[in-house]
């Protein structure tokens, strides 16, 4: 979406500004299931909630594909937001229920490696697809095979059930769940840092190719390659973090990982040198592999017994602070330019770290 926003917006005779609003779309859909999600959840095998997840994000792809209006797109794109909304958090309540306490650093960072990995092959096999048929065959030739990959994965690898499903499904009420979520103080605030990060990242999830293209007046091939070496350096950032987490603390680590990407954020904006921007926006992916890693582990023990409707609510959050930050970064760069829309959202990087610091707490480590 990054790459080919100009190239869809021409399509439809939009502003990379107002197209970018799809990304608003996707995320209000996904807030509204996630919320309900922290049902689903308890309801069900978490192992089905991620097939029909990726069932519906397999639609979403066909109907971006066959899109003629605006419209449509925003209706599509909206579908993957629900299918988005079941994924997400249903990977990291398999990980609390499957992986031992000790290795669950570890394979949340491997886990948001391997979602950043699209970002390493994807712009390559995205600007060759999009330069030989467009942009809607990248949909049919990278978007949907990895998809069914994925569905054929989730098949044969996920265990059918788990160890603790039907004592929780017995045990807890979905009213009582929510309750000792948002009644926690720590928890809760979790859940604003990581609605405020989400939106900090909008900067260099959305914008950052259309501002390589625009501000320095380069190719879509060359964009390309800076979302490969971003998201390469993403990767890397979150799979690195299971020592740093063991050493420091989920805390410490999300504290600082917040700030520095906040602050980096701006400054790669407003720097006038492409090379020297180019190089903080490598800076700043690293840190925000860093800390969506490290989040994810602080927010997913702060109520274990909760899991599945903490990590629901966490992708309700996170899908709210992207969809905020969509605006907010759309309303700036209308108003300031990219330099306006750096400012913006990487202030809001920096007050994620302040409420990751003042209100969050680390969890006391048990052996579940």
């Amino acid at each position: 979406m990054s790459l080919l926003l100009v190239d869809i917006g021409s399509t439809f005779n939009a502003s990379v500004s107002v197209m970018s609003q799809i990304n608003t779309s996707y995320n209000i859909a996904a807030f509204v299931f996630a919320l309900l999600m922290g049902v689903l959840s308890v309801r069900f095998r978490h192992k089905t909630l991620l097939i029909v997840g990726v069932l519906l994000t397999c639609v979403s792809a066909m109907g971006f594909y066959f899109a003629w209006d605006f419209i449509v797109i925003l209706a599509s794109y909206s579908l993957s937001g629900v299918g988005w909304a079941m994924i997400s958090p249903t990977i990291l309540t398999l990980i609390g229920e499957h992986i031992p306490l000790v290795k669950r650093a570890n394979a949340v960072g491997w886990t948001v490696a391997g979602g950043a990995l699209s970002y390493v092959i994807g712009p390559l096999l995205i600007a060759g697809i999009a330069g030989i048929g467009g942009w809607r065959l990248c949909l049919v030739g990278f978007v949907l095979p990895v998809l069914l990959v994925s569905l054929l994965l989730a098949f044969v690898g996920i265990p059918s059930a788990s160890h603790n499903f039907q004592q929780l499904k017995n045990e807890q009420s979905y009213v009582q769940n929510f309750k000792d979520v948002l009644s926690n103080r720590s928890a809760f605030a979790c859940l604003v840092g990581d609605a405020l990060r989400s939106a900090a990242f909008v900067a260099t999830l959305i914008y950052v190719a259309s501002f390589i293209r625009q501000h320095f007046q380069k190719s879509t091939d060359f964009a390309s390659l800076i979302l490969l070496g971003g998201a390469s350096l993403y990767a890397v950032g979150s799979v690195v973090t299971g020592p740093f987490v063991n050493k420091l603390g989920r805390k410490k680590l999300t504290v600082l990982t917040a700030f520095l990407s906040g602050t980096f954020t701006i400054c790669y904006y407003l720097i006038s040198s492409l090379w020297l921007s180019i190089a903080l926006i490598m800076v700043t992916s690293w840190f925000f592999g860093m800390l969506v890693s490290s989040a994810n582990c602080l927010t997913l023990e702060q109520v274990p017994n909760a899991r599945g409707t903490t990590m629901s609510l966490d992708t309700a959050a996170l899908n709210l602070g992207s969809a905020f930050g969509t605006v907010l970064g759309g309303a700036a760069l209308l108003s300031f330019g990219y330099e306006g829309l750096g400012s913006v959202l990487g202030v809001i990087g920096i007050a994620a770290a302040l409420v990751f610091c003042l209100f969050a707490r680390e969890p006391v480590d048990d052996k579940t």
